[in-house]
């Protein structure tokens, strides 16, 4: 007779796999699925057996993130963390008492505020001078688009009314032309490159926070989104060597090496030796991130048509491509080539479409493949192009939490696009229906790394109760590109480990790696309106309990 070492029973399992009934209970041995049904599957315990007794609540497949930082969140969270705050009085309160508490600190770092709290989304050196004094300050906020810096930083810097924009940033200014204290994109390196580098023992204990903070949000797999030198949190490549050395990774991971977008073809060598280096045991590095364009909110995401003003008249202005098209079309052939897959940051339906032909080069030059290339955000996408994601065989990387209305979206997006391309976000069931791939992630720090949080959006298109920030609740935002909760969840697991060729998990079924969740209810049990309440009571990675929650 077969021992088994776990069996869960008593409650629904949601096993990411196209069944017309629901298993309700699940033996585990030696790290992996051993059966899946019913009774029946209660014959193989044992006394030594452990049994976890579901009492209706749901078990699932070990949720995966696609797209994630959380070497640099995790270090957010050491530092002035404004995360969990959502106005600039709360954000100044917080960074006051972060002055206070770190006296002999030079200067003051940190990360998390939210473009919403501030008048066009760009915060002063004026204001945070008033807290800081004379201490050089530096805070990406919330999408790592942009920065929040003082006049010390300015100064240190040497970033006054001379001083241009670099090719991929722009420097807010006043009237006279004078820096104001946002930094976006490509200038946000001005300052940030001038910053106390991160040490390595803080990343590596950046990276054991983030990961306890993933496991009990029930993520047992992601993919790092960069994975290279960007932005003040350096390169998180060291703190996964060292973590999985020492036996302290538990998450399956796979890396997204940096594009850097300032140089050309000639650091395809260095990326392939960088992918043999970098990989370890729980650590990959077999995908290469290209970002694309920026944010809509500051203006840098790449449209095909020009910006609007916010009264409906068209600008000059139709954002930033930060790779050429002429160095994006050799570069996805040449990495395609030698076996990456390429992970796309494209949020405009320009940007989008560059990706989509990049790959379509790919193809022409080096045939079809099993590339799982993937293309992360895909907020605007032109109608013409919703088809191609499937027929290219491109994986939507959806971060389904930004797919609602809130501040950020009402008066800093929907009035600079316009229509049509304010009907055009996130159109989730257009890709759904197409037959396109679906996978989902975080973004997080750059939003909430809850997955329940983020299903609960892609199904209802509304912000989750706990996550409105003092906002009341918004209308349903385009209604029609609305998943179903199957659908949703499926992408958040299975259609995620798709795109990290992580096999052996995504879907419970015998002989599956025992990567599980217990949440404490059956989703599908209640009204749509509270997917987002859902909590995970327990998180397994290899069959090994990696959370359990107090009430667990």
């Amino acid at each position: 007779m077969t021992v088994v070492d776990m069996v869960f029973s008593g409650g629904p399992v949601f096993t990411s796999r196209a069944v017309r009934s629901r298993p309700t209970a699940v033996a585990v041995d030696d790290g992996r699925v051993v059966a899946v049904g019913h009774e029946e599957v209660l014959d193989l315990a044992t006394s030594r057996t452990e049994h976890v007794d579901l009492r209706g609540r749901m078990l699932l497949p070990g949720f995966q993130d696609a797209h994630v930082h959380p070497v640099w969140a995790g270090v957010d969270m050491l530092r002035c963390d404004l995360t969990e705050l959502s106005s600039a009085d709360a954000y100044l309160e917080r960074i006051a008492r972060y002055v206070r508490e770190h006296p002999d600190e030079e200067w003051v770092l940190g990360a998390g505020w939210s473009m919403a709290a501030f008048p066009g989304g760009t915060p002063t050196a004026a204001a945070i001078d008033a807290v800081v004094g004379d201490r050089p300050a530096f805070l990406p906020n919330r999408d790592g688009h942009g920065a929040w810096v003082s006049s010390a930083a300015l100064r240190r810097a040497g970033i006054d009314r001379d001083t241009p924009d670099p090719r991929d940033g722009r420097i807010e200014r006043d009237a006279d032309g004078h820096p104001t204290g946002t930094l976006h994109e490509g200038a946000m390196a001005l300052v940030g490159g001038i910053a106390p580098e991160t040490t390595d023992d803080e990343r590596l204990e950046g990276l054991l926070r983030a990961q306890a903070h993933l496991h009990a949000l029930g993520v047992t797999a992601w993919q790092d989104a960069i994975i290279g030198d960007y932005g003040d949190g350096g390169n998180p490549a060291r703190a996964y060597r060292a973590a999985d050395e020492s036996g302290r990774l538990t998450g399956r991971v796979v890396g997204a090496l940096w594009w850097d977008r300032n140089t050309g073809l000639e650091q395809v060598p260095d990326i392939i030796e960088r992918r043999g280096a970098l990989s370890t045991n729980r650590f990959r590095a077999t995908s290469v991130k290209i970002m694309q364009d920026g944010v809509p909110e500051n203006f840098t995401a790449a449209m095909l048509d020009p910006y609007c003003d916010g009264h409906g008249r068209y600008t000059d202005n139709s954002g930033i491509s930060f790779v050429p098209v002429e160095t994006l079309m050799p570069a996805a052939v040449q990495l395609d080539a030698a076996g990456f897959q390429l992970h796309f940051h494209a949020i405009g339906d320009r940007a989008v479409r560059e990706c989509l032909d990049a790959v379509e080069g790919a193809i022409a030059a080096n045939g079809r493949r099993d590339a799982r290339h993937h293309i992360a955000h895909v907020q605007v996408i032109h109608p013409d192009d919703v088809q191609r994601f499937r027929e290219l065989g491109v994986v939507a990387n959806l971060q389904a939490f930004w797919a609602a209305l809130e501040a950020q979206m009402v008066e800093l997006t929907i009035p600079f696009l316009g229509e049509p391309r304010t009907s055009w976000q996130y159109p989730f069931g257009d890709l759904h229906r197409s037959g396109a791939t679906l996978a989902m992630g975080s973004d997080w720090a750059v939003s909430t790394a809850d997955p329940l949080a983020a299903i609960h959006v892609a199904v209802t298109r509304q912000i989750p109760e706990a996550h409105r920030e003092g906002e009341p609740e918004h209308p349903v935002f385009l209604p029609e590109q609305r998943l179903d909760l199957a659908t949703a969840l499926t992408a958040y697991t299975a259609g995620s480990a798709f795109v990290n060729r992580h096999e052996g998990t995504g879907s419970i079924r015998e002989g599956a790696l025992a990567d599980l969740v217990v949440l404490d209810r059956d989703p599908f049990a209640g009204p749509p309106e509270e997917i987002g309440a859902t909590r995970v009571l327990q998180t397994f990675v290899d069959g090994r309990r990696v959370h359990a929650a107090d009430d667990a």
